[in-house]
């Protein structure tokens, strides 16, 4: 009998964690979701100032396969290779820039990053939602059981 009272104990304990815990990492989703789109220029900026210092790592061929030439432009190149030098793949064909293109790049998927979002969404809810029902039933039979 206290074997079985502890069993329930820590069933309906566990699943009001789960709970909890569920509606906790939702809420920090929604706001760093909320903080991603709030300093999404910052992002972006932030973004093409790593890819400026990050250049001397970066690899021509990016240029080519994205027809983008530098993060804002090729000047972006001078401070690597000297003054007014650029790359041999850099050329004028490849005359967007790469940070734009990487923008694209999101915005063009964008519609595949909401839907895989609210798939978890959905997940977490459908989760909160089970673990809420299972303990609100264990609920009802203990007060069943304590009324026989």
């Amino acid at each position: 009998m206290l074997l079985s009272q502890v069993f329930d104990f820590l069933v309906r304990k566990y699943f009001y964690c789960f709970f909890i815990i569920l509606l906790i990492i939702l809420l920090a989703e929604l706001i760093l979701l909320i903080l991603f789109f709030v300093y999404m220029d910052k992002v972006n900026e932030n973004a093409k100032k790593d890819l400026k210092e990050g250049l001397q790592l970066y690899n021509t061929e990016n240029n080519e396969e994205m027809h983008c030439c530098g993060v804002t432009d090729y000047t972006d190149w001078f401070p690597v290779l000297g003054t007014n030098v650029v790359p041999d793949r850099c050329c004028m064909e490849n005359s967007q820039d790469c940070g734009r293109n990487s923008t694209d790049l999101f915005e063009d998927n964008k519609h595949v990053l909401g839907t895989a979002g609210m798939c978890i969404l959905i997940m977490q809810i459908l989760g909160m939602a089970f673990s809420m029902t299972f303990f609100q039933q264990i609920h009802r039979t203990e007060t069943f059981h304590n009324y026989l």
